[in-house]
């Protein structure tokens, strides 16, 4: 499971790619389109699109003569999913070490 977390997070440790991503959950766009809501360069924006990509967070759609892209709402349940299964497993093992520490004997202070 880690091994397909990492790249996932790596692309979206970078804060231009959190801010693409952000905006493509708004709707689909161009990368022009983007780099007009973004303080980034069309160059950029596509480089960092391309990372998305790969890692199946962003995927193109042909409209026309224009390439758009839009976020892949699947891939992100299933990073969802991983974090909340994560997540899950820290509760249970912070309960159980609440109900070991709750079962010893206190300790009176003078």
């Amino acid at each position: 499971m880690t091994a397909m977390l990492v790249p996932v997070f790596a692309a979206l440790g970078d804060e231009t790619r959190w801010s693409i991503l952000a905006a493509l959950g708004e709707g689909d766009a161009s990368a022009s389109a983007l780099a007009d809501r973004l303080p980034v360069s069309r160059q950029a924006i596509a480089k960092h699109l391309g990372v998305l990509q790969q890692v199946g967070l962003v995927e193109s759609v042909r409209v026309g003569r224009e390439l758009r892209f839009r976020a892949v709402g699947a891939e992100l349940s299933v990073t969802a999913r991983k974090l909340d299964a994560i997540g899950a497993e820290w509760d249970r093992r912070l309960s159980a070490i609440k109900a070991i520490a709750e079962s010893l004997p206190r300790l009176e202070v003078e």
